[in-house]
């Protein structure tokens, strides 16, 4: 399972059910894909394909929502 928590500017953002512990959310779109870490601060851990810009632009998009992934992320794991 990997609920989406939201889609912007061709982007998809979702979690992949218990991949791990540690709060993360990944990043996919017909460009590439990424996965950022959220806690204990917002980090890109791994990207492909993504240029510079891309990933800045997907930061972004992650930072003007970030509460909600948090919440998002702890409605789905944290049981």
């Amino acid at each position: 399972m990997s609920p989406t928590v939201f889609r912007d500017k061709g982007y998809r953002f979702f979690f992949f059910s218990r991949e791990e512990s540690r709060m993360h959310v990944h990043v996919v779109s017909g460009d590439g894909e990424a996965k950022f870490w959220l806690e204990p601060g917002l980090k890109l851990a791994k990207s492909y394909r993504y240029s510079l810009r891309q990933l800045r632009e997907i930061e972004s998009l992650i930072e003007g929502r970030y509460d909600e992934l948090v919440c998002a992320w702890r409605q789905s794991f944290e049981r």
